[in-house]
C-alpha cells in the first residue's frame, strides 16, 4: 500500500475514534432515539461502566494512530470494538450501520497497512 495513502487512511481513523470516544465522555454529539432493545443494551453497558472502557480505549487508539505510536497494536485491539459496532448496528439498530460500516473498513485497511508489523505473530 502506498505510504501516503496509508497515513491519510491511518490518521482518518484515528481522528474517528478518537472523536466517538471523546464524544462519551462530553456528549457533544446527540446519539438520537434508538428502539428499545438497543436502549436496554446501551444502558447495561453504560451501567456496568463498559462504555467507559471503550470509550478510554477509542482515544488511546485515536492518539495512538494519529501520532503513529504503537498503531499497529492499537489496530488490532480497536478490531474488537470495530466488530462489535457492526455486529450492534446489525441486529438491533440496522438504520444506523454506516459509520460502525465506515470504522470496521479503515480499521480492516489500516490493519492490512501494518500487515509486516504482524508477520512475527503469524510464523
Amino acid at each position: 500500500m502506498n505510504s501516503k495513502v496509508f497515513m491519510i487512511v491511518r490518521i482518518l481513523l484515528g481522528v474517528f475514534v478518537l472523536f466517538f470516544g471523546l464524544n462519551k465522555f462530553f456528549h457533544f454529539m446527540d446519539m438520537g432515539e434508538m428502539s428499545e432493545a438497543a436502549g436496554n443494551y446501551f444502558g447495561a453497558l453504560t451501567a456496568t461502566k463498559t462504555i467507559t472502557m471503550v470509550a478510554i480505549v477509542e482515544i488511546i487508539a485515536g492518539l495512538a494512530l494519529i501520532l503513529n505510536k504503537y498503531g499497529a497494536l492499537l489496530a488490532l485491539i480497536l478490531m474488537s470494538i470495530s466488530v462489535n459496532a457492526v455486529l450492534f448496528h446489525a441486529t438491533l439498530e440496522p438504520g444506523s450501520i454506516a459509520g460502525a460500516a465506515i470504522l470496521l473498513i479503515l480499521n480492516i485497511v489500516v490493519l492490512y497497512g501494518y500487515k509486516d508489523k504482524y508477520k512475527s505473530l503469524l510464523s
